[in-house]
């Protein structure tokens, strides 16, 4: 199996999946802004992350992705069994972080044209973005006051998927999404060791692809 990623993308969750897993599956990592790039041959949406199967079958979105590995462990604490109300949990949580977390606020963020031909009105668009994010925010914190992880007190592919976009807030300008909860259970998920192992593979394919343009380049 092969899992197409971005380094700095929301594919990062799926890569740090991998590794929490030790799954035989090889990473590839592709350029975004490539219009060329293998994931936009692969996957029919020409995004990240996309799952290839050995038989060619092709799974995309991290929430039908995550799931998807964590059921190759059978019995793994990182999911829960079919029928269960914490495997419905987990779900949930991965459909509004999805929704309201990702595309509901940091889509228009990081991608104000895509609401607004005016680049006149992007300073707006990003600061709606902004406003729907503290929105979004506010009820993981609240549930994360009485928790480690977000279902049932240990790591599972929801808390793969939110060090994602904690991560993406630890990174923005001026922090302005401060919160002692948030900031307490990022901390939590970056010294798990699939978290770092994940972090330094994808610095160095990313230096790895910067190397192979420079190259193609001159």
């Amino acid at each position: 199996m092969k899992l197409f990623i971005a380094p700095g993308a929301c594919s990062f969750a799926s890569h740090v999946l991998v590794h929490e897993l030790g799954l035989p599956i090889e990473v590839v990592t592709v350029s975004l802004t490539d219009p060329q790039g293998l994931h936009k041959q692969v996957s029919p949406f020409g995004r990240v992350p996309t799952l290839q199967l050995d038989d060619g079958t092709v799974i995309t979105e991290n929430t039908a992705i995550l799931p998807f590995l964590a059921d190759l462990k059978p019995g793994t604490p990182l999911f829960a069994p079919a029928g269960s109300v914490e495997r419905a949990q987990i779900q949930s949580w991965l459909g509004y972080l999805s929704s309201e977390v990702h595309t509901g606020s940091f889509r228009p963020i990081n991608r104000p044209g895509r609401y607004h031909a005016d680049v006149a009105q992007h300073d707006q668009v990003r600061a709606s973005g902004i406003a729907l994010l503290r929105q979004a925010l506010a009820p993981i914190a609240a549930h994360l006051q009485t928790r480690t992880w977000l279902v049932g007190e240990r790591f599972t592919i929801a808390d793969a998927y939110l060090g994602v976009f904690l991560g993406w807030i630890a990174r923005a300008p001026g922090k302005p999404f401060k919160d002692e909860m948030l900031d307490a259970y990022f901390l939590r998920y970056q010294q798990r060791a699939a978290v770092r192992a994940a972090s330094e593979a994808e610095a160095v394919l990313l230096n790895a692809v910067i190397g192979a343009h420079n190259k193609t380049s001159k």
